[in-house]
């Protein structure tokens, strides 16, 4: 009964708030970036430049092009984020801000002083260095609020149940934080 409730006045706080309010609540904690028609998400951490960000974003995606830097794919943003610098080791797959106009994503790891924003969800270091195309430059990246999914179309129950949680647009999420998802092909409230 109390997951019913809390669905229904989550459906009424979207009913009633503006766009505004439920682009930036849906869209505060993941970002997506593209790379060659993939897409993976991102989970930010919560700062001053993430917001900066995610609020660039719900205006449009932004495209950046990157380059090779043996250890990471970086470039600038083209434009200024507020910078929370801190001494830290980068990790594969994790996204900072260099110098405050500079995004660096990871495919190995580096100590440095950056501003964090967020780490790629799910993948392996192989993974991350195929998704990053490590090796290259002039890499395209494009960074939204959508993954280009609009919602799942329809679930085949002839697959194994695996257990794992999706978004409501179908991307799987490895740490599900409250919300609603799909699990096992049923609607679940955390």
């Amino acid at each position: 009964m109390q997951k019913i409730l809390l669905f229904l006045a989550t459906m009424l706080f979207y009913c009633c708030s503006s766009d505004n309010e439920v682009k930036a609540q849906i869209t505060m904690d993941k970002i997506y970036i593209t790379i060659g028609g993939q897409t993976q998400s991102v989970t930010l951490v919560d700062n001053d430049a993430t917001r900066e960000l995610v609020a660039a974003l719900q205006d449009a995606p932004i495209t950046v092009t990157l380059n090779d830097n043996d250890f990471e794919i970086w470039g600038p943003l083209g434009r200024s984020l507020t910078t929370k610098n801190e001494q830290m080791t980068a990790q594969p797959g994790d996204v900072v801000l260099y110098s405050g106009q500079y995004i660096c994503i990871f495919y190995a790891s580096n100590s440095w002083s950056y501003t964090r924003l967020g780490h790629i969800d799910g993948l392996s270091e192989n993974e991350l260095h195929t998704f990053l195309k490590a090796g290259q430059n002039n890499i395209s990246v494009t960074l939204s609020l959508t993954s280009g999914t609009t919602a799942i179309k329809s679930i085949n129950s002839n697959q194994k149940k695996d257990g794992a949680y999706y978004s409501l647009n179908g991307v799987k999420v490895s740490n599900p934080s409250k919300g609603i998802y799909i699990k096992n092909g049923k609607k679940v409230i955390l």
